[in-house]
């Protein structure tokens, strides 16, 4: 019932890093999955399951009990996107063909090397970006916005 795919889960995960990362700028510590979910503007299931995501990756921390909920686990200065897009899946953003291609074909011959060669230049370029960008970055685009 709650599925969503995978841009969809790294997207939810930056927004929620970012919503904690402002709560805790204005003295927040903790933040509840239905507040973040609110923000999202999705359920709180899907939101726990981000957070549960980031919470194996040491990115964020639950408080059980008493003042319950979600906090950020480091400064979000020192928290990168290319973390928390490792976070969700180590998936590889570009896919191949499921099947093997006609290799009787001189497309279908070179063409998983071609791709292979050209996606993993965009992948590593794509990965440097997001590694030189904080959750702080993202808060400080999100509120000129």
């Amino acid at each position: 019932m709650f599925e969503q795919n995978l841009g969809a889960a790294r997207a939810y995960c930056a927004h929620a890093m970012t919503w904690l990362a402002l709560a805790q700028r204005r003295g927040q510590e903790v933040l509840t999955s239905e507040q973040v979910a609110a923000s999202v503007n999705t359920n709180p299931v899907i939101i726990r399951r981000s957070l549960g995501d980031l919470r194996r990756a040491g990115l964020v921390e639950a408080r059980r009990g008493a003042g319950a909920g979600w906090s950020l686990a480091r400064e979000p200065e020192e928290i990168t996107l290319l973390e928390v897009y490792d976070a969700v899946d180590a998936q590889p953003p570009f896919g191949l063909h499921h099947t093997e291609p006609n290799l009787e074909c001189p497309v279908g011959r070179g063409i998983r090397p071609a791709l292979s060669g050209v996606y993993g230049r965009v992948e590593q370029a794509m990965r440097r970006k997001l590694a030189d960008t904080s959750i702080a970055d993202v808060l400080r685009e999100t509120l000129v916005n």
